[in-house]
Formats: structure tokens, sequence, C-alpha cells
């Protein structure tokens, strides 16, 4: 073992909403912390995801923390969604708040973390070339952190300017006379797209797989509305727990075709009034039931054609998959934008990219010529940030190794062979992506602080995920899975499925309290599912 400089309870890796919560709540146990960020700042995603238009998709007054009330009460946000910039300046409070910068590590990445048997602490490795030594390592390394860049013959050849949506220049670009093009029509795309055709000669959105959006409805935040929540603010988050997604709203439990047309047609109007990912919340059963999705599609598909005034466009633009089984999109005026002069959607499906040359990007028809290519690609999620660090267990096996065949984990907080390690709201098999993600953060990283405060109290020095635990809890995530709409073609499915090395879903589709009381039962039946000892 590489002898380490410096030596700490718990290394975190990530300065996000994760890694300053796990920071927090570590230090008020006492340990000893270090917390290691690739950028020169706080925030995680709201650091590196700087596009125009970037805002969340969870309404502000839920997607913040709910550990301080005093935090609760005195933070003030000016809109219904807030944008990237002002949830940077809330995760810059809250480090400030609550003097979280003096054991962050900021510019430094981690390379690798190999774990000791005999010391049962894992060395942590630096991009500097520093290493450290700590008990605990736990990932805060966040489900979309690591960029995803199209394998496109020709990519590097592009003359003009590139960007990815995921690594934005901090100064911001302009693209005023210039002609662009973007590919990708997911999240980042649906709310940059609007912004860019403002400033661009020319907008070219390559389009390959269609993509649900639902409207915002954005705007400045109802200060008395604000008033009202604040008062009971604990309602709110308890409501919220309640349901699949962890968001406050309507979700009724009436199946979609219980109901007559008119009425089922009513209650899609108001959804989409509302706007949002409540949408999905009209009817109990859209998820499970393909004749009741196929009623959300088509409501959805009408208002495309409504919206978008050239048939052709508005056909191209209409997704051929199961509504919500991949994360729905919030836009501001994103189908609205396909009726301005100097935007073209470029339909890959029937014409696909060929290669990108000096001068633009070639489909098999013809030629685009541009001045700048934005990439709206996407992440390589979830298990991404975690296989590029060379992450070695008890036994010398990397991670990503044993995940070759798909990721495993118990929980989608640990994985067995690998002590003292944990991962937060990025680990298979949780409900992280397809949640509001800042209590499920929480939940997570209370669960681990939990888990380490009992080993404390009970001097024990390491813990891991059992076999038998981690085998029952992928094979339970697979089965509900497989009770839903989501194909096991679907992006949301990882690794090849190889005989006895069953697929695991990523994001716990089984919904938020579910998982919630799940973890409850581990912590309250002495942490079951967890081998902890004393060590070697």
């Amino acid at each position: 073992m590489t002898k380490s400089h410096q030596s700490f309870d718990a290394v975190v890796v990530g300065a996000g909403f994760a890694g300053l919560y796990m920071l927090h709540r570590l230090r008020k146990l006492g340990l000893s912390v270090r917390v290691f960020e690739a950028g020169n700042g706080v925030g995680g995603t709201w650091y590196w995801n700087r596009y125009p238009g970037a805002r969340c998709d969870i309404e502000s007054m839920q997607y913040s923390y709910q550990f301080s009330d005093e935090l609760a009460q005195e933070w003030s946000w000016s809109e219904r969604y807030s944008a990237q910039p002002e949830i940077l300046r809330y995760a810059n409070h809250v480090a400030d708040r609550f003097g979280l910068r003096k054991d962050i590590q900021f510019n430094t990445a981690v390379a690798s973390a190999h774990f000791d048997n005999e010391t049962n602490g894992w060395d942590v490795g630096t991009s500097d070339g520093a290493h450290f030594s700590a008990r605990f390592l736990i990932m805060a390394t966040g489900c979309l952190s690591t960029t995803n860049l199209p394998q496109i013959k020709g990519r590097e050849s592009f003359a003009g300017a590139s960007y990815h949506t995921g690594r934005w220049p901090h100064e911001g670009v302009d693209f005023s006379g210039k002609r662009v093009g973007i590919i990708g029509t997911g999240s980042s795309a649906v709310q940059s797209i609007p912004i860019i055709a403002r400033q661009a000669k020319q907008l070219f959105v390559f389009q390959r797989t269609p993509t649900y959006s639902i409207p915002a409805h954005n705007g400045p935040l109802d200060r008395e509305e604000e008033r009202r929540i604040k008062t009971d603010y604990h309602s709110m988050r308890a409501r919220a727990a309640q349901t699949a997604f962890d968001i406050d709203g309507v979700f009724r439990e009436t199946p979609a075709l219980s109901v007559s047309e008119e009425e089922r047609q009513r209650i899609y109007e108001e959804h989409w009034g509302v706007g949002g990912l409540t949408y999905l919340g009209a009817f109990g059963d859209l998820i499970t039931d393909a004749k009741a999705n196929e009623t959300a599609q088509d409501f959805i598909r009408r208002k495309i054609r409504e919206l978008v005034k050239d048939p052709i466009v508005a056909e191209a633009l209409m997704p051929d998959h199961a509504v919500g089984t991949k994360r729905l999109c919030v836009d501001t005026g994103y189908y609205e934008t396909f009726n301005c002069p100097n935007v073209t959607l470029v339909n890959l499906e029937r014409t696909p990219i060929e290669e990108i040359v000096p001068s633009g990007i070639r489909t098999s028809d013809r030629l685009y010529e541009l001045d700048a290519i934005v990439y709206a690609t996407g992440f390589d999620a979830m298990t991404g940030t975690l296989n590029r660090i060379d992450i070695r267990g008890s036994g010398g096996v990397a991670l990503k190794k044993e995940w070759a065949a798909g990721p495993r984990t118990y929980l989608g907080i640990a994985t067995a062979g690998f002590p003292n390690l944990f991962m937060i709201a990025a680990g298979p098999g949780s409900p992280a992506v397809l949640s509001n993600m800042i209590p499920s953060i929480e939940q997570h990283v209370n669960f681990i602080s939990d888990i380490i405060g009992h080993m404390g109290e009970r001097q024990l020095a390491r813990v891991e995920a059992t076999p038998g635990a981690q085998e029952a809890w992928v094979a339970h995530v697979n089965e509900v899975a497989a009770s839903t709409l989501y194909p096991s073609t679907n992006s949301w499915y990882v690794g090849a499925n190889v005989p006895g090395k069953p697929r695991i879903f990523m994001p716990y589709i089984g919904g938020y309290p579910v998982y919630v009381q799940k973890c409850s039962e581990v912590a309250a039946k002495n942490y079951e599912g967890f081998a902890l000892s004393a060590g070697n």
C-alpha cells in the first residue's frame, strides 16, 4: 500500500448536493473528512451544466434541502422552476452557511481507490499524484456527471466550435449570426433549443429519438404561495414522500380506462395545465398498463399537432415509445420553436448522420454547413464516473470488472466485496434518477450516516453488503422492473443479459416510499443484509 500523506476517517468524492450534505453529517458524527472535487467550486451538476436555458425540472420549493428548518426558511427562490445560476448560488450559500469549504479540496479528481485488508481502509490516489488513507470511501459522484460524446466518424475534424451541454464554458457562448447544429433532443436540448434559436442565424436540430416534453408554465414564484408553503413546509415534504417520485402534486390512483373518454381528457388537460413531471400522476396505471399509457401518449401527440404548424415536422417530433419510460422533459416553448423560420428539424431516422467534416455535418442526403456544433448527447449515466476511477475491493478485484455484466448493488448503496464503500444516489437499484434528487440524496446520506454511527457505537471497523442480500435485491429490482412498461432494450437497463448475471434496472421503479420503507426495515433489523465486523 502506497504511503499516504494524510489520513481521514472518510473521503467523499464530489462536492455537489450529495457531497455537501454527506460532509455536514459526517462532521456531526465527529469524523475527520476530506472532500475531493474535480471542479473549482461546489454545485456538482449545477456547476458543470451551464448551457442556455439550464433549469431544474422540479419546482424550486421542493428541489431543496430538508435537513435544516432555518435554511428552508431563510432562502427565497425567484422562480417556480429555478435556473442554473440560482441553484448554484444556493449550493454556494449552503457551503458558506455551514462552513463546509475548509474540508473540500477543489481542482482535484480521484484517480484510484484501493481497499487494504490489513488496515480495513482505503488508499485514495488523486490526479496530482498524492495519496490519502481513509476508513470510509463515499462516492457522491452523481448519476449524470460523466459526459457522453457520440462516436461519429470525423468528429474531431470539425473546424468550428464544439460544445457539450454538460461541460459548457463558464463565460457563456454567443451564437449570434451563426449557423448552429445541435445533436440530441433530450432534456438539455429541450431546454437549450428555444434559447439558441433566438440567437442563431440558423439552427439545425439533429434528432434521432423524439422525446415527450411537458410545459413548465414557469414564472416568478408567487410570494403568497411561498409564504403558505413555509408556514407548513413539513406537511408538503410529508405528502411528497408518499408519492412514487417524491414530488408533492396530484397523483391519482384511478386507472385510466376506468373513466369516460371525456373525463380522461379533462384530467389530462388539468395535468398539462399544471405542467411538469406530475403529468404521470394523471392516472395510477400509466407505467404498468400499455392501454392506459397509450391514452397518455395520444394526448401529448395531439398537443404537438396543435403547437407545431408544419404537420410533417409535428409527426417527426412525436415519440413512439411509452410515455414515462424515459424521464419526462419539462420545457418552455420547445415545440413552438419549430415554427420559427430559422429552425430546421433533421430527422435522423430518415437521413442518418454519415460523418462530421470540417465544414459541418453530412447526413445521407446532404451537407449541413455549420459554424458551431452542440452535443446534447447526455451522460455515461449512473456507472460512468465510478468506472473511470480505478476502484479495487478487498480481493483486489476492480469494480469495473465486477460490474462487467451489469452493476450489482444492495439498495443501490453498497456492493459486495467492497467494504466501507458507499454510493449516494448514483448506485444502480435506487430510485435516484427518476425521483426528486435532493430528498433522495438526503435519504441516502442519512442511511449511510446512521450505519457509520452504528459502527462507531459498537466499535466496528468494517461493513459491506452480503452476497446473498445483494443477489436478492438485484432479483427484486428486476422483478419490479419487469412489471412495468420498461422494455428490456430500453436504455435504463445496464449490461449484457448474461446467464447467472441478470441485468439490474438502474432506478428502482417500485417507487420512493417503498424504497424508503425497505431501508427503514433494514436499519431496524440491525442493518440486515450488511456484514458488520471488527475487521482483520
